[in-house]
C-alpha cells in the first residue's frame, strides 16, 4: 500500500486499511503506520513509524510489525504493553515505549499519547502532528470520555477518527459523541464492519454538527487531509 505521490505542504494522506483502526498516513516527508494487522507486510514497502495503541489482538500483531521493522528499518513507537510483547523481537534502538501525556518525534512530525476510554492495559490514544501542523486524531477503538472537549479545544484537530463499532460499547452514537466533544472540521467513523453504522454516524454529524463534515472511508482508498482554515 504505497502512496506513491507526496503531499504538499499544509496536508497529508491517509488510508484506513482493515476493519480495525488500521490507518497509513502519509506527510510531506514521513509515512506512519497505525495499528497494523490483517494486511501483508509487503504492503508496507515504506515506513518510518508503526505506532500501537494497545495490545489487543486486532491492533497488535508482533509477527507482522517485526516484519515490516525488518524491511524497512522504521522505529515501532507503542503503549507499555505492546512494548512488553515487542521487546524481544525489535531491536531496542528501534523501539520506543509512550505513556498517556508523552510525546516522541519522528524527524519533524510529533506523535504524542493520550487517553484512551477501553478495556485494555495501558491503551494510548494518538494524536500525530505533521511539519506544517496538520493534526490527526487517532482514538483507536476508545469510547468518549469528557477530556475529550478540551483535547480538541487546545489541539484544534484536523481530522478525528472515530470508533464506531466492533470494540465494547461502541456504535454510531458513541463515535458521534467523540466527534461532538473534539468538534473537528472533519469526522471519519471507522473500527466497524458496518456501512449502516458508518451512515448512521454520518446522519447524526450532519444532522448536530453544522461546522464538522464527515468522510465515510472506503477500505484502501487513499484520501487527502488539509489544514483548517
Amino acid at each position: 500500500m504505497s502512496i506513491q505521490k507526496t503531499p504538499e505542504a499544509n496536508t497529508i494522506f491517509c488510508v484506513w486499511f482493515n476493519q480495525y483502526s488500521g490507518i497509513l498516513l502519509k506527510t510531506p516527508t514521513k509515512t506512519l503506520v497505525i495499528d497494523p494487522v490483517d494486511i501483508k507486510p509487503k504492503s508496507f514497502p515504506v515506513v518510518d513509524a508503526i505506532l500501537i495503541t494497545h495490545e489487543h489482538y486486532d491492533h497488535l500483531d508482533p509477527p507482522l510489525i517485526t516484519a515490516v521493522q525488518k524491511a524497512t528499518g522504521c522505529v515501532v513507537i507503542a503503549d507499555p504493553a505492546s512494548t512488553n510483547k515487542l521487546q524481544h523481537v525489535i531491536p531496542n534502538d528501534k523501539l520506543r515505549e509512550i505513556k498517556v501525556g508523552e510525546e516522541t518525534k519522528i524527524g519533524a512530525v510529533t506523535v504524542k499519547a493520550e487517553k484512551s476510554n477501553h478495556p485494555a492495559q495501558a491503551p494510548n490514544t494518538y494524536i500525530v502532528t505533521s511539519e506544517d501542523n496538520v493534526k490527526v486524531y487517532h482514538t483507536a477503538d476508545s469510547l468518549p470520555f469528557p477530556e475529550l472537549a478540551l483535547m480538541g479545544q487546545k489541539e484544534q484537530f484536523d481530522v478525528v477518527f472515530c470508533t464506531v463499532g466492533i470494540a465494547p460499547g461502541a456504535s454510531a452514537e458513541s463515535g458521534f459523541e467523540i466527534a461532538r466533544l473534539t468538534k473537528p472540521p472533519l469526522a471519519v467513523p471507522y473500527h466497524t464492519g458496518s456501512v449502516q453504522s458508518q451512515n448512521r454516524f454520518a446522519e447524526l454529524v450532519q444532522r448536530d454538527l453544522r461546522k464538522t463534515a464527515c468522510l465515510v472511508p472506503q477500505i484502501n482508498k487513499i484520501y487527502q487531509v488539509s489544514k483548517r482554515e
